[in-house]
């Protein structure tokens, strides 16, 4: 713990004037990203910044992270290198707790959705693109709109409550979160943003993170894996026939290149899918139109704060360089926002990509299981064309 000399409360913090310190996020660039506190600065790496002389010495530095004893020590380093540093007494849990304090914000948030113009075009209106082109939702639907308590899933509900009170068909909606062993404060976290936006939400328990801890091979992998198994079965015990999940047009074209770079196979994260495991059950995919810096424009918006991943490996790492801790994810992330700076339109390429896939010029590909190849037909072809033209 900060002792009292080295440290400020975030009632102090609420009382002093913003020109006179700094607020410094030493946690991941990743995780600052995500959501911090209102005015902080991204440090992920403070010390090289102090060598770059990037820190002002006229002010006093605030730092906080997830774990207190990290803005500690990086506190007291930076003191005795003549900076006027401190820590953030209970670091960002302690602002999370204060946060999930605040009043509740349901009419402001709903409103922003339909009369807000940014956000009803690009929210809003492609939500409902995807959900009646690939024809997601049918009269005596039951949804269960499963909820992470990240960004897009929270987003997502709210979407969902707006499209139900346009009333032009009957479907039910449940929104279902599942705790696969959060801690506290992330359980809190996900009660009260649900609360404070008006969403009703059913809780049921895992314990998934205690299952795959220990796993050294893809636990993530196998996490995913559980997570939506447990989903389909909760929903379909509370009578549901389907699941919504909150992948966004990001996460496509992310999943696109990840599947060619690291997995050697062309595949697509689908709008919806049929369970294999369970009878009548389906997974659609409503945010599939929804770009992901369209959802934290409306998250800062509202100054709503969401959790992360939140499971044990990530906040095993919050001591770690941020390179230790770049998933394959935030590596084709990267090399997507490297892309276009010289080509502009390389997301929206991506995407359309497998929209225009050009089954001639295919060597192989799988269906329900089996392979083809070309020359399966070339024959045939070449005969039918008698020979290429």
């Amino acid at each position: 713990m900060c002792d009292q000399q080295s440290a400020v409360t975030i009632e102090e913090l609420a009382d002093l004037s913003r020109d006179g310190y700094l607020l410094c996020d030493v946690r991941t660039a990743a995780a600052y990203d995500y959501g911090t506190i209102p005015g902080a600065v991204s440090f992920p790496d403070i010390r090289a910044a102090a060598d770059r002389g990037e820190l002002p010495l006229e002010k006093r530095l605030i730092l906080f992270s997830m774990q207190p004893s990290q803005s500690e020590r990086l506190a007291a380093e930076l003191r005795g290198r003549g900076y006027d540093a401190c820590c953030l007494a209970g670091g960002y849990e302690a602002w999370l707790k204060s946060y999930c304090l605040g009043e509740e914000r349901v009419r402001e948030t709903e409103e922003s959705l339909t009369k807000r113009r940014r956000f009803k075009e690009n929210l809003f209106r492609r939500f409902t693109k995807a959900v009646v082109e690939f024809d997601m939702i049918r009269p005596g639907d039951r949804i269960a709109v499963c909820i992470s308590g990240g960004k897009d899933s929270m987003l997502m509900a709210k979407l969902f409550q707006e499209l139900k009170r346009h009333d032009k068909f009957p479907f039910e909606l449940v929104f279902l979160v599942m705790d696969p062993g959060y801690n506290a404060i992330n359980r809190l976290l996900i009660e009260s943003n649900a609360r404070m936006l008006g969403i009703p939400v059913t809780v049921f328990e895992t314990s998934i993170f205690n299952a795959v801890f220990k796993i050294e091979k893809s636990p993530c992998y196998l996490c995913a894996r559980m997570r939506r198994g447990y989903l389909y079965k909760q929903a379909q015990l509370l009578g549901c026939n389907k699941i919504a999940l909150g992948h966004h047009y990001d996460d496509v074209i992310e999943t696109i290149l990840m599947g060619m770079l690291w997995g050697g196979q062309v595949q697509t994260m689908m709008p919806k899918l049929p369970s294999t495991h369970y009878e009548g059950m389906e997974l659609i995919r409503p945010l599939y139109y929804v770009r992901e810096d369209e959802i934290k424009a409306w998250r800062d918006y509202h100054h709503l704060r969401f959790i992360q991943c939140a499971c044990r490996f990530t906040e095993a790492c919050g001591d770690c360089d941020d390179a230790a801790s770049v998933s394959k994810r935030l590596e084709t992330k990267r090399l997507i926002r490297a892309l276009k700076q010289s080509n502009p339109h390389v997301e929206a390429n991506i995407f359309n990509s497998m929209h225009n896939v050009n089954v001639d010029t295919v060597i192989a590909y799988k269906q329900d299981g089996v392979t083809h190849h070309f020359l399966e037909t070339y024959d045939e072809k070449r005969r039918q064309t008698g020979g290429v033209s």
